[in-house]
């Protein structure tokens, strides 16, 4: 090997460094792998967040964004957490384009860290009937593994990130390794009470999520600290005090000595080599000046987000892969699937006038799946999750008649108006064969890659879906009291939702999969794929928790597959 090889040579290559990518790392590197990371965006350290302190007064848009900035970036704007305060941790609309041959809002960050630095941080436990529910109900293809199989791995990933919950004691969302819960509000636990005195099947419970409401000692070790409810979370947290990779696995990896980040490295494409029937390395495209370089590695993990990792693996053709690395089975890119957040409700309730709480809480009220989930009991495939969370009006809310300046004006505003209460869905949907992205034959990124083609679509199922969401989720609050109940379709886009998952699904049988039960590509056992992209099928839990545990769990098998000399 000539010296300039030599020095672009590490034991693993990991591709991103989101949520996926840092646990990756992590791993790897705990295991004494030299772990070279590339990521596409710049450097930020942790610590390194510019708008976490600031007050809205410091902003010269008072955190709003002008309208020249709201019309340059339409896709990035429909993002719920896309502000004068964040924007610089999302991808400009013109930075990476990408063709909709359907509409479709990729919401992408593209820095050390990744969208772990901007995700809403819930996290709940796939339960076995996720696993199983493709053969069951007659969908997409059987996973490879059951919710057995990745118990462990979501245990030993829990306790590293630090869950905030409950032990709810719920087959349908098993318990978490967690810290101490979230509370419920007074309307949020009113309305909990008069669920479980309605229906047996349906259960409020606090959300689940990656925030450190009691430290503990491998949360100090990492150098982070207690939330302090400010949620302003997706500014970067100085703290430390919610999961990111950021402030926890990189940092992590990094004091083994063992790892490597190369920022502004766009991966082109994966090397193949004929001889040995595996990936020799990766080809990589400097953001900045454009040039190329190759880096070499006995095993490479793909966690570039679900849609980059798919376009990274069909544009890694070779005359043994003329379609994309691995892709024998011609299903590279297909098998789209997506969480469908469409159905919202909005609902006033009267009383309580007297009580508030306190502080910014980061989660809200949850309830787990009811429709389809010890057997199909619905007129439409799988089932949905419902989050929901009740607070006072501020400041503008509507007014009385007769207020409108002064004295009264003054004293109205001096305190909390009615409690509204706002719901909504997170869907499962169906991946197709037709939901799929492809290569652009004409057109290129910036850097002379392939647009990625995106031609994904809700269907029947979705439509009866949330009409089922709208009817049952206004049923019980109206039953919980609550009044002026105004369910609403938002019809938004597939890919806001920013849950995409598939196009490399795991499964058992080459000819209709793209992974084994160990994330590693059935036709290149040296690539893993362990990001959304892996996904078989996509259930109605937020799904990082599960991408981590996956992620582990292959780490564990590649470092095992390493030491035997298996590649």
């Amino acid at each position: 090997m000539g010296r300039g090889k030599q020095q672009q040579t590490y034991d693993a290559i990991v591709i991103g460094s989101g949520i996926s990518g840092g646990w990756a790392a992590k791993e790897l590197c705990d295991a004494g792998l030299k772990t070279l990371v590339l990521e596409r965006g710049r450097d930020v350290p942790h610590g390194a967040y510019p708008t976490a302190t600031m007050n809205p007064w410091d902003f010269p848009m008072r955190d709003q964004l002008s309208a020249e900035e709201k019309a340059a970036n339409p896709i990035a704007d429909r993002c719920y957490a896309y502000n004068e305060s964040t924007k610089h941790f999302f991808v400009r609309d013109a930075d990476h384009p990408y063709v909709q041959e359907k509409p479709f809002d990729w919401i992408r960050g593209y820095q050390t860290g990744g969208k772990s630095l901007i995700w809403a941080r819930q996290t709940q436990r796939w339960s076995r009937f996720e696993f199983e529910a493709p053969k069951r109900d007659g969908f997409a293809v059987p996973w490879p593994i059951g919710y057995e199989d990745l118990a462990p791995w979501y245990g030993h990933v829990e306790k590293f990130v630090g869950i905030s919950g409950n032990k709810d004691g719920l087959e349908q969302l098993p318990d978490s390794e967690v810290l101490p819960p979230w509370e419920l509000n007074c309307v949020e636990k009113h309305i909990q009470s008069q669920v479980r005195e309605r229906y047996a099947d349906r259960h409020v419970i606090i959300g689940r999520c990656a925030h450190l409401t009691e430290p503990q000692a491998i949360h100090l070790e990492q150098g982070r600290g207690k939330c302090q409810a400010r949620h302003l979370c997706y500014r970067g947290c100085p703290y430390g005090a919610y999961f990111s990779s950021n402030s926890s696995t990189l940092p992590w990896a990094a004091r083994t000595g063992n790892l490597t980040v190369k920022n502004h490295a766009v991966v082109e494409s994966i090397m193949y080599d004929e001889h040995s029937a595996r990936a020799s390395g990766v080809r990589v495209i400097d953001a900045e000046d454009g040039s190329s370089t190759e880096y070499f590695s006995k095993a490479i993990f793909v966690n570039a987000g679900a849609l980059n990792s798919n376009l990274i693996l069909l544009n890694s053709t070779s005359s043994r892969f003329p379609q994309g690395l691995g892709n024998d089975s011609g299903l590279l890119g297909r098998y789209i699937a997506f969480h469908n957040y469409r159905g919202n409700i909005l609902a006033d309730y009267p009383g309580f006038e007297d009580r508030y709480y306190k502080g910014r809480r980061p989660t809200t009220a949850f309830m787990p799946s009811f429709k389809n989930v010890f057997r199909r009991d619905s007129d439409f495939d799988r089932g949905y999750m419902v989050a929901f969370s009740a607070a006072r009006r501020g400041w503008n809310r509507a007014l009385p008649e007769n207020v409108r300046f002064g004295e009264s004006l003054k004293s109205e505003l001096a305190g909390p108006g009615g409690w509204q209460v706002f719901m909504m869905m997170q869907g499962e949907t169906i991946p197709k064969y037709e939901n799929h992205v492809r290569l652009s034959e004409t057109k290129v990124d910036p850097w002379g890659i392939p647009q990625l083609v995106i031609s994904v679509d809700y269907d029947d199922n979705d439509e009866a879906m949330i009409q089922d969401f709208l009817v049952e989720g206004a049923t019980m609050l109206e039953q919980a009291g609550c009044v002026n109940i105004r369910p609403y379709d938002d019809g938004r886009a597939p890919g806001l939702d920013i849950h995409q998952m598939g196009g490399v699904r795991m499964g058992s049988d080459p000819k209709t999969s793209l992974c084994n039960r160990w994330n590693q590509l059935h036709a290149c056992k040296n690539v893993y794929v362990t990001d959304g992209a892996c996904m078989t099928s996509v259930g109605n839990q937020n799904p990082s928790l599960t991408f981590m545990a996956l992620t582990a769990r292959a780490a564990d098998h590649a470092v095992q597959q390493l030491k035997a000399g298996a590649f």
